[in-house]
């Protein structure tokens, strides 16, 4: 497979995760932070499995080591400024914003790895993120668009931050393998999701639960298929360029969309989502620019 290929494949495991959680959040969990508790749980020990079956290899410079938190560090300020923000502010306000990072990235790939990119290459990533950010977007039921306000500021840190993780990890995954990259990842999340969650209250809410067994083995499930759209997504980090593959991975709204339609075609009340022909619309076309940009990213590869 094409490093294209596997960046697409991740995006749409990673759009499956986000809706089986939304399905999780909404419908099976008592709390958001019992969902925290589950998933920093299943996250780190995933980490831990595969650092022990691909441990850190050695005579790495210590650099090498240091870009590797700063990456780390930086991917988990973005989650944490995301999920502050989605406290005060509605998703689709917020997304729309963090899925414009493939900018930022192109824009640092171009002076920290030399990285080149010709008009075409900068046509195709300002089509796929103009298609991921609408169709991240909602409008209210009086018709008006997102806005934001002061929040607009920390999710364009968010943003930066974002960037900043893959770049950095572009630049250790040329010394590291990408299961390494990903094990230093999820036990470092894991242990933030926990060290978020883990009180007495969200153990009592966890024990109480109707369907505790059913949810939780969901949930644990569910991790398994971060852990492989996660892989691959560094997999491809390693392979192609950092600035085309972070692009194509911002695609995952677009198979959120498509999962999302599917469910609630057919399981109407495993989610709270509505399509409107109006929704629809906009949704096609913002398919279509990612499918032309996605399509420009292939056709500048070198053969």
């Amino acid at each position: 497979m094409t490093w294209v290929t596997i960046a697409l494949v991740a995006a749409a495991i990673l759009g499956l995760v986000n809706v089986i959680d939304s399905h999780l959040i909404s419908k099976r969990m008592p709390s958001i932070w019992a969902f925290f508790f589950v998933v920093g749980i299943a996250t780190g020990f995933y980490g831990i499995i595969i650092l022990a079956l691909n441990p850190l290899p050695e005579g790495v410079p210590s650099f090498v080591w240091f870009v590797a938190g700063l990456s780390v560090a930086s991917r988990l300020a973005a989650i944490l400024a995301m999920l502050f923000m989605m406290r005060t502010e509605e998703v689709s306000r917020v997304i729309p914003v963090v899925y414009t990072y493939p900018i930022f990235v192109a824009i640092m790939a171009i002076p920290l790895l030399g990285e080149t990119l010709g008009f075409l290459r900068w046509l195709a990533i300002a089509m796929t993120v103009l298609g991921a950010v609408l169709v991240s977007m909602r409008f209210g039921a009086d018709g008006s668009g997102p806005r934001l306000r002061i929040s607009f500021g920390v999710l364009m840190v968010s943003s930066l931050l974002l960037a900043a993780a893959d770049t950095a990890a572009k630049y250790v995954l040329e010394s590291v393998s990408f299961w390494n990259m990903y094990s230093i990842t999820a036990i470092s999340f894991g242990a933030l999701l926990l060290l978020l969650s883990a009180r007495p209250s969200v153990v009592r809410e966890l024990a109480g639960m109707p369907g505790r067994t059913f949810a939780i083995t969901m949930t644990v499930l569910n991790e398994v298929l971060t852990v492989a759209g996660s892989l691959l997504s560094f997999w491809a980090i390693q392979l192609g360029p950092v600035s085309l593959v972070s692009t194509v991975v911002s695609t995952r709204p677009l198979f959120v969309f498509l999962f999302a339609l599917a469910l609630s075609l057919l399981f109407p009340a495993s989610l709270n989502e509505f399509f409107s022909r109006r929704v629809i619309a906009l949704k096609l076309v913002s398919a279509g620019l990612i499918v032309g940009g996605i399509t420009l990213i292939n056709l500048t590869q070198s053969p």
